[in-house]
């Protein structure tokens, strides 16, 4: 309890400053190593120290894993921050220097931003152990030069923001082990030259921005600039810096034109380039072409392409066939794929019941599934010619939604409609109601066969008919005689005027 109470005394005196708090608190360890409350004594430090640990900074706005700690004046780092981190918000203080591990205890840290302080190096190992980190912003500070070691262990940063520093060297391994980079910002500095060499498909194959806009740049290495993935020559702004005009600088800018890069399009006018050197004879390049009319240009420059994304739609579990057709005309080229997962995929390296590559680039995937759904990434590889050329399809799989009405069901309302149509034709027909009976036609009577009592006429012969007589208690039948023409055709005849015979059998007697 008595510790407790210094505790609070010290906090009342030094107020949030835990650095001299716990300093304080170490110093009273010491001295009761003599005592017999020197195990409790301990005991209590830990735990306060433990404590104190996962407490918030008093100068930052602390949520579940953000902390805000910005516009605080801060000349170095707060101590104690909570591990649970991931967004850590440090600008516009005054932060002049970071030294090794700073940020060692902060293993789940993503975002870290660092713009507008007074930064002019940092030390080695600063990242250590915080390799989770894949946004990084160090704009608006005073970095002169950006060393090798800054950047190191940041396998899975994805965005670099260096805009707006002072810096004039760019070490060449500096970009080294950044392998999941896409977008790296160094506009507005004072840079003279950059290491593209060190940028190649396989080890950065995520990279499609490149900012160096508004620097000092006056001479481009443009064999290593030809050499750069598509995907990078597409999204490399080079606008508003000191070029001097030449023709191998012209045919680059010319087939970048050509190819619709926005890069270009876009910043049209800030595309110059000094004639001779001369910074008082500038001329915007894409605008007065004139001035490289002995210059050649087309097949002078063969630049790959970045193929335009195509978009595939297919149901699960169907089959899925995914080209690599690039610019590239090579006969022996080498394919490689990167899948939403961030996943190398090779003919040889990644071959399964799942996934196959053929020789020709294509990549299938036998039964797609949900999860396969992003975008996959293909990169054909001339490594005779050192040209590279880039394909991305986003493929989308749908899920197969369960039918409205199953086939069994379907056919038993089929039927059930069938038969209801059915008796509605039978009992429904008009005039079937007794009081709407229409009379019947006349007949004549037909005699009913009597067995004793027979009377036939037979007319085998033809002739006059005489009058027939029928007896009252006598049932007749007349048969009518059939002729035959000469073609053997059948023809009845009425013989209306021709005689017949008549025989009438007395059944009287047979009784």
């Amino acid at each position: 309890m008595v510790f407790i109470s210094l505790w609070q005394q010290s906090h009342l005196v030094f107020g949030d400053d835990e650095e001299k708090s716990l300093s304080l608190f170490s110093s009273m360890g010491q001295s009761s190593m003599t005592s017999p409350f020197s195990l409790g004594t301990n005991l209590v430090l830990c735990l306060l120290v433990r404590s104190s640990v996962a407490s918030c900074p008093a100068v930052c706005l602390c949520t579940s894993d953000t902390l805000s700690c910005g516009a605080q004046g801060l000349t170095r780092l707060p101590l104690l921050l909570p591990p649970t981190t991931s967004t850590l918000d440090l600008s516009f203080n005054r932060l002049g220097w970071l030294g090794p591990s700073s940020f060692s205890n902060l293993p789940r840290l993503d975002t870290l931003r660092l713009a507008n302080n007074q930064l002019t190096t940092l030390g080695h190992g600063v990242f250590h152990n915080a390799s989770s980190l894949r946004h990084l912003d160090l704009s608006s500070n005073r970095l002169r030069v950006v060393e090798q070691h800054y950047l190191q262990g940041l396998w899975r940063l994805e965005e670099l923001l260096l805009y707006n520093n002072r810096i004039s060297r760019v070490e060449s391994g500096m970009l080294s082990g950044l392998s999941s980079l896409r977008k790296a910002y160094f506009s507005l500095n004072q840079i003279t030259e950059f290491p593209f060499f060190s940028i190649q498909d396989h080890s950065h194959p995520f990279l499609i921005m490149l900012d160096l806009s508004s620097n000092r740049l006056s001479a481009l290495p443009w064999e290593d600039v030809k050499a750069l993935p598509g995907s990078v020559q597409k999204g490399l702004y080079l606008h508003n810096n000191s070029l001097v005009c030449d023709c191998s600088m012209y045919s680059v800018f010319w087939h970048w034109e050509q190819r619709g890069f926005d890069t270009v399009r876009d910043f049209t006018d800030e595309h110059t380039c000094l004639i001779y050197g001369e910074a008082r004879a500038s001329v915007s390049f894409l605008r007065h072409s004139r001035y490289f009319q002995n210059c050649t240009v087309g097949k002078a420059v063969s630049l790959p392409m970045m193929v335009s994304a195509s978009n595939v739609v297919v149901n699960e579990g169907e089959r899925v066939r995914l080209d690599c057709q690039t610019s590239l005309r090579a006969k022996e080229l080498s394919y490689v794929w990167v899948s939403p997962s961030q996943e190398y995929l090779t003919q040889a390296g990644f071959n399964d019941t799942l996934v196959s590559v053929f020789p020709n680039g294509t990549l299938e995937i036998p039964s797609a599934r949900v999860n396969d759904t992003g975008v996959y990434v293909c990169t054909a590889l001339d490594l005779k010619h050192a040209q590279n050329a880039t394909r991305e399809v986003n493929v989308t799989v749908v899920r197969a939604l369960p039918d409205s009405f199953s086939t069994g069901y379907t056919t038993l309302v089929g039927c059930v409609v069938t038969l209801v149509l059915i008796l509605m034709y039978l009992y429904l027909t008009p005039c079937r109601c007794g009081c709407c009976k229409q009379p019947q036609p006349e007949t004549s009577p037909v005699t009913a066969y009597d067995p004793g009592t027979l009377a036939s006429i037979f007319s085998p012969t033809l002739g006059h008919r005489d009058s027939i007589k029928v007896s009252s208690n006598k049932h007749v039948v007349f048969i009518e005689p059939v002729l035959v023409d000469q073609n053997g055709a059948l023809r009845a005849a009425l013989a209306t005027d021709q005689a017949t015979l008549q025989w009438e059998w007395d059944t009287s007697g047979l009784t």
